[in-house]
């Protein structure tokens, strides 16, 4: 069973700045370490971390307008232009402007793109055996994320 949570003014003056104890650092300390297996297992894909995300968003939904994949993966468009831009050079993607809306772009996957899902099937077993937790506590650790995601955007 989970102690309950102590409210940070519980915290003594000298622990409340100790780097253990930040949530932050953390959460940043596993982002790091997750780097590091998604780029050995992307490798033989040729993507990047942002590029998977954005093959998958893409995988999962077909074609979008740029809008819809920035808002889906939380990127602004001075960020994910080039990215795409980086996926359309190496065959996966291809972009069309609206015809109804000049200003917008929509990304269509190419036949490569396509066919590059197949051989990503393995990345988040990859991913999963990694992290060493169960299938369920992942499941536990997404939702809690989730929550804490949601509490801090509310906050700022």
């Amino acid at each position: 069973m989970t102690p309950p949570p102590v409210p940070a003014s519980d915290l003594p003056d000298t622990d409340v700045l100790r780097l253990d104890h930040q949530v932050c650092f953390s959460l940043h300390a596993a982002s790091r370490a997750f780097g590091g297996v998604y780029r050995e297992a992307l490798r033989d894909l040729g993507l990047t971390y942002p590029q998977y995300l954005a093959m998958m968003v893409l995988w999962e939904h077909g074609p979008l307008p740029v809008k819809r994949i920035g808002e889906r993966l939380h990127l602004d468009s001075g960020t994910l232009s080039p990215l795409l831009k980086r996926l359309e050079s190496a065959g996966l993607v291809r972009r069309e402007r609206s015809n109804e809306d000049e200003r917008s772009v929509t990304v269509h996957l190419t036949e490569a793109g396509v066919g590059l899902r197949e051989r990503a099937l393995h990345v988040p077993r990859s991913i999963l055996r990694a992290t060493g937790l169960s299938v369920q506590e992942v499941l536990a650790l997404q939702e809690t994320l989730g929550r804490l995601t949601e509490s801090l955007g509310q906050a700022g």
